[in-house]
């Protein structure tokens, strides 16, 4: 729901199975999402998509009611997190593992996260170099925060924005280029600096081949129900796309995928009617558990943009990351 003000209030719910009938969790657990006892025992078992957001008549912020659910969670549990089985996400995000400084010393910097740089080292390094020559920006690898932001973490959080906003003003940094459109979404109304997407900074730059065929894409979860970045991706397309939307997510929302696995496998398995024809996103998460989950006819836009043939290495993600950790231009 666009044009309606979302208010965060569950007992606003009519009970009508709108958000039940968009949402495979809430049909699991036959929940709307005002009922309150129940989803906060299940409240990590949810992707934080948005759907029940955007189809709820009454306007119900549904995603951000769960969210304040795992919060509270956590604030009763002095601060840590009570749920099992995120130690080593909250391990390697808290004070993320990866970071890497090195090459941030210009006003404007690449923000690859964590994603695009763990599946596409190959192109990480490429668009490093590229925006280094036409751009004269460097590159950052750090976390953004939205993982422990989701587990309802909020003193973690904040800490992390905290050091983020410090280390890129010590840098000298005063634009930021995301590649991950969690970041962008996360980080653009969090960071005092500008915030701009890879597609804006490409278009500004003149760089990025046109696609001329009609493609059909998914829409990562930031930016299914306003699309703005797709906006800034359409310049490139020389036809409108066809859109999945009936596919709420890719499993990987709101770190759920862990306890629902049968939920994230069935998640992907609705790309139904597109199957056999290639999916594009603009996501590498997405991109990298489609096609860790066996739907391997997909394709990052950014890399069919500059005409990159890169696979995603679902396998070595983890020493992707720490290779770049020490990567110095």
């Amino acid at each position: 729901m666009k044009d309606k003000e979302r208010i965060i209030d569950p007992d606003a719910c009519v009970h009508c199975h709108l958000c039940r009938q968009h949402c495979l969790f809430l049909e699991k657990y036959k929940l709307d999402i005002g009922d309150k006892e129940k989803l906060e025992e299940l409240s990590y078992h949810c992707f934080l998509c948005g759907k029940c957001s955007e189809v709820c008549p009454k306007g119900i912020d549904g995603r951000e009611i769960i969210l304040n659910m795992r919060k509270e969670q956590v604030k009763r549990n002095d601060g840590q997190l009570r749920e099992k089985g995120y130690g080593l996400l909250v391990r390697e995000k808290q004070n993320y593992l990866f970071q890497n400084y090195r090459n941030g010393t210009k006003k404007s910097v690449l923000f690859p996260g964590c994603n695009f740089p763990a599946f596409y080292p190959e192109t990480t390094g490429y668009l490093m170099e590229l925006f280094r020559d036409k751009a004269g920006a460097g590159t950052v690898f750090d976390c953004c925060g939205k993982p422990i932001a989701e587990l309802g973490m909020e003193k973690k959080e904040e800490m992390i924005l905290e050091q983020l906003e410090r280390k890129l003003e010590e840098h000298g940094v005063e634009e930021v280029i995301t590649l991950c459109p969690n970041c962008y979404s996360y980080l653009k109304p969090r960071l005092k600096g500008k915030v701009v997407g890879i597609y804006e900074k490409l278009r500004d730059l003149g760089i990025g081949r046109a696609i001329e065929k009609k493609i059909t894409i998914f829409p990562p979860c930031p930016d299914r129900e306003n699309k703005e970045l797709l906006g800034t991706i359409q310049v490139f397309l020389k036809e409108e796309p066809d859109i999945i939307s009936h596919v709420q997510c890719c499993g990987l929302g709101g770190c759920a995928g862990s306890k629902e696995k049968d939920l994230a496998k069935q998640m992907i398995r609705r790309i139904g009617p597109e199957k056999g024809e290639t999916v594009y996103t603009y996501c590498a998460s997405c991109s990298g558990n489609f096609v860790r989950k066996g739907y391997g006819d997909t394709k990052h836009i950014l890399l069919e943009l500059l005409e990159r043939n890169e696979e995603p290495d679902t396998g070595g993600s983890m020493v992707n990351r720490i290779k770049l950790k020490y990567r110095r231009e």
